[in-house]
């Protein structure tokens, strides 16, 4: 059994560097394009982000939870090493599909290394499931749009920190809570056009620093 930290070992720790836009000033690389570059912190942050959705696409697989931690660190390292294949041009192209896609191939690898093994995971019924979920873009189910919604939450806990708590206080009570900002301006101490503003910033980088992993 693998863990995350024996993960971060396999990918040497780099200093993230940016891009510079049009003023000259430097522009954080997103955090995919900071795995792309090797980097240990991004590759955790990428595990803490999507580990969760893949052990559910193993348990919707049946694949049995003792297996299951291992399928999943197999689906993020094949991910990791294939990124230069993953494309984000063409209608309908998500991180998301493209790594279930992932999940269900080595599912499948896994199924058939233990088709042999005593009491072995999967076998025909793990088979049929796969194929009843073969495609990557098809639409989730209730479940699977729930494990998705706490995707986004931790897509969005990522950023946190770098705001101050009132910023903060204002994205979330706007955007997840849906308030309005006029009945918040005595909550925050804030005039509504701030609150937008605030809210407005916590978007943008959310946007810069995970689009294409959650779009």
């Amino acid at each position: 059994m693998r863990d995350d930290s024996e993960a971060g070992r396999r990918w040497p720790a780099v200093k993230a560097g940016g891009q510079m836009d049009g003023s000259g000033q430097e522009t954080p690389l997103s955090l995919l394009e900071r795995v792309r570059t090797n980097d240990a912190d991004a590759w955790r942050r990428l595990v803490e982000l999507y580990r969760p959705l893949v052990l559910f696409w193993c348990a919707r697989a049946r694949v049995d939870p003792t297996d299951a931690e291992d399928v999943a660190q197999g689906v993020l390292v094949a991910a990791t090493a294939g990124l230069d294949r993953f494309r984000h041009d063409r209608p309908g192209d998500t991180f998301r599909g493209w790594l279930r896609a992932i999940t269900r191939n080595q599912v499948l690898l896994h199924v058939r290394r233990n088709r042999g093994r005593p009491q072995a995971v999967g076998g025909s019924d793990a088979w049929q499931n796969l194929q009843a979920v073969a495609d990557p873009l098809a639409v989730e189910n209730v479940d699977e749009q729930a494990e998705i919604g706490q995707l986004y939450r931790r897509a969005v806990e990522q950023v946190r920190g770098e705001f101050e708590e009132r910023t903060w206080q204002a994205f979330w009570l706007t955007t997840i809570e849906g308030r309005l900002p006029d009945a918040l301006v005595d909550v925050l101490g804030m005039t509504p056009a701030a609150i937008r503003q605030a809210k407005s910033r916590v978007l943008r980088r959310l946007k810069h620093e995970m689009g294409e992993l959650i779009a």
